[in-house]
Order: C-alpha cells, then structure tokens, then sequence
C-alpha cells in the first residue's frame, strides 16, 4: 500500500458535489486546515472515483478494510491514529477522504498542489484497486436539483461566487413554497424590468419557473444585486451572506 506523510487537508464536510470541495488556491484564512502525519493513498477506475468525489453513499467494504486505522494525524504535537482516512485518485483527479468513523466520505478535501503532483508521480505505473460498489445510477444521471446545482451551473465561478449562487437558491426555494404570485411577480420585475407587463397575466408558476431558467446561467451583478434583495429581513440567509462577504482568499 502507499502512503503520503505531512499532508495538508482543508476539510469540506457533508459536501455531495466535488465542486465545493475547494482547490488550494481557494483556501480562505479562516478555513481550519489539518496536517496528517500519515495517510494511506489508493488509485481507483474513473468512475468509482467519482462516486466519492461527487456523492455521500456508501463506500466499498473492502477499501475500508484496506485503510482501517492506516491514517494518524498531528495536532498539539500529538499523533493522533483515525478509523477510516484516505487519499483517492484516478490519476487525474485527487480527493482525502475522512468518513469520521462512519462508511460513507462525510469530509472531503483537496490537497496542496506539491503534493498532488507527488501523487500523480506515485500512481503513474500502478494499476487501479478493483473495489465492488453498488452504483445507484451513472454519474451522467446525478439528480441534480435547485438546491444541488449541475457543475455546469456553477462552472467558471469562485468559491464566493459558488456559495453566494447557492444562496440565492436556497431564496428561490422558499419563494417557491410561499405560491405568492404577486411577490414572485415583483422579484421577477426586479430581475427582468423589461417583462412587466408580459407576466402581470401569469400564473405563480410560470413566473416562478421563468425566473429560475433566468437565474440558472452564470453569475454577474443582477445575480448578486438580487440575492442581496431577496433575503433582506431573513437572518439564516443574511448570516450566510456576511460570511460570504467577510472571508478572505489566503
């Protein structure tokens, strides 16, 4: 088995798309970065490598026999041993894993790149691990929905604007539940002035569905102006928000 030593992990819990699991460049100071002192490392095909990256489902019996208590990590000078920890790889892309004791990858990181480029010198010539796992569905057939956008939806953006886009979501899933057509009405005028007129006859739905499709492109300032208006007098929504607005980039 290989092993990686004094590996940097930047943990992104509870996350079932890759895309929030952020690369180093996107690492903010307030992130609470770990060290491993060891960490067992495991080239898998493509598609299972996939299905850790970009889901929380159950992972393969054996690969968790495999790495059982290989892993210690450092903290207050303390090498402290864990239950299921891991680096997987296809070659292409890398991904640690720690189950936190559990059998499905609840924490997620990237790693530096010096060491993912060590990664891909150590896996160069191994063949991948062949692990059984039921696969729900391809990859391709991901359910994707408004509050766990496709990747081609959030493709291009920072992390900030990533976090700010599944916010204003989350805002759109709401109005959604109210079925106030006049109110979406309004937030749809806010988003698109020149349609007034054409939506006053509408049905909530309609104009709901309208502006979601709208939405769902991209990100720019309309976005961001509307996100900021739309949660206005919600605290969850406008905590999250100065979060956002308060983190820096390392």
């Amino acid at each position: 088995m290989l092993f990686l030593h004094d590996v940097w992990v930047n943990w992104f819990e509870g996350e079932e798309n890759g895309y929030n699991v952020c690369h180093f460049h996107e690492w903010r100071k307030d992130d609470s970065v770990e060290l491993f002192d060891q960490v067992p490392l495991i080239k898998v095909n493509t598609l299972l490598f996939s299905y850790i990256e970009n889901d929380l489902a159950e992972l393969p019996p054996s690969l968790l026999k495999d790495i059982f208590q290989k892993s210690y990590i450092r903290k207050n000078h303390e090498r402290i041993q864990l239950d299921y920890c891991f680096v997987v790889t296809d070659g292409h892309g890398i991904i640690a894993v720690d189950t936190i004791g559990y059998t499905i990858p609840i924490r997620k990181s990237r790693i530096i790149p010096r060491q993912e480029q060590l990664v891909f010198e150590m896996v160069k010539d191994v063949e991948p691990e062949e692990y059984s796992v039921e696969y729900s569905s391809n990859e391709s057939e991901k359910d994707y929905h408004i509050l766990s956008l496709s990747p081609e939806h959030v493709r291009g953006l920072t992390r900030k604007e990533r976090q700010l886009k599944q916010l204003l979501f989350m805002a759109l899933d709401q109005l959604q539940s109210t079925k106030n057509a006049a109110e979406v009405k309004y937030w749809y005028t806010e988003w698109n002035p020149m349609m007034y007129e054409q939506i006053q006859s509408r049905e909530f739905d309609a104009v709901w569905q309208k502006l979601y499709e709208e939405t769902l492109q991209g990100w720019s300032p309309k976005h961001l102006q509307l996100c900021e208006h739309l949660i206005k007098g919600q605290p969850f929504f406008e905590k999250l928000w100065e979060m956002e607005h308060e983190s820096k980039v390392n």
